[in-house]
């Protein structure tokens, strides 16, 4: 039987692969993606801090998770019972040394591009960089763990939304528009959607862990409500925008990622446990495609 969800236990490369999880990199990839947009329409594009800020955002997002990966363990919220994805320490497949040696690793090259960008962009790129890494460090680890008190989706739509896209787009114009402030909104809001589809299938064994989520707090119904309401406000972001004469008609083009909201909002709705994983790929796609979708309509309206 496979510890890494085929048909044979993963090589050390897999191993590593499946402590990064790929499936939450969109939420890392896809504000650098709005902010940049942001930034070509403020006639501001600066192709090598756009990639570094890339850089930046999937180095933090892989540290955070291999800090996830031990922390968890430790706490007691990963073990056999586990129903996500497989957490290579929980399994081990990595020891926790090495998957903390791992996070370190991350996090020392995320320091090196946000030293580029601040040498691009001014001080102010520093502080931005360290309440990042130190947030994502925080979220299981320390005295309190931010995802351990119900606090990640507030985490996650400050950092994946307001300051992943603001950041993206101040290290491209040197000041912090309007428009970015408008754009970090959808996209931290799909983000959190992301962890509340994590925390729902989870919500059992957190109980048991004393791991207190939103989705524990509250409830499997309230989480699954959670969910739709995220969804709809992130898609009603545009025309809002648009409504309040702060962005094109053109964004409205962001609305084309719809039809790709259904399946991951039926299958909240519907399932429970291990049945939900499927959803944390459905709504990292969409949130890309609507990442996409968003800088295209930026793109087009640009004057």
């Amino acid at each position: 039987m496979s510890r890494g969800g085929g048909g044979r236990t993963p090589t050390k490369a897999g191993a590593w692969v499946l402590a990064s999880r790929p499936k939450t990199l969109p939420a890392a990839a896809a504000p650098v993606i709005v902010g940049t947009a942001t930034a070509y329409a403020a006639h501001a594009l600066r192709p090598w801090p756009a990639l570094a800020a890339l850089a930046g955002a999937l180095l933090i997002q892989i540290g955070t998770n291999f800090a996830n990966d031990v922390f968890d363990f430790r706490r007691g919220a990963d073990t056999g019972e586990r129903l996500g994805p497989v957490r290579v320490t929980q399994a081990g497949l990595l020891a926790p040394g090495e998957v903390l040696a791992g996070a370190w690793v991350a996090f020392g090259l995320a320091a090196v591009a946000g030293a580029y960008l601040a040498a691009v962009a001014g001080w102010f790129v520093v502080v931005i960089g360290l309440l990042a890494i130190g947030s994502g460090i925080a979220y299981t680890a320390g005295p309190f763990p931010i995802g351990y008190h119900g606090l990640g989706e507030l985490f996650v739509f400050v950092f994946f939304g307001l300051v992943a896209v603001g950041g993206t787009h101040f290290v491209q114009a040197g000041v912090l528009a309007p428009a970015a402030v408008w754009a970090g909104v959808p996209m931290g809001l799909l983000a959190a959607a992301i962890l509340v589809v994590n925390n729902l299938r989870d919500a059992a064994t957190d109980r048991a862990a004393g791991k207190r989520t939103l989705a524990v707090r509250l409830g499997e119904r309230a989480a699954r409500a959670e969910y739709g309401a995220l969804l709809a406000a992130a898609f009603a972001a545009p025309p809002a925008a648009v409504a309040a004469g702060a962005a094109p008609p053109s964004l409205l083009l962001a609305l084309g990622a719809l039809p790709l909201a259904v399946a991951p909002l039926r299958r909240v709705l519907r399932e429970r446990g291990g049945a939900l994983n499927p959803a944390l790929g459905e709504t990292g796609r969409l949130e890309l495609a609507f990442a996409a979708l968003y800088a295209a309509g930026l793109a087009l309206g640009r004057r």
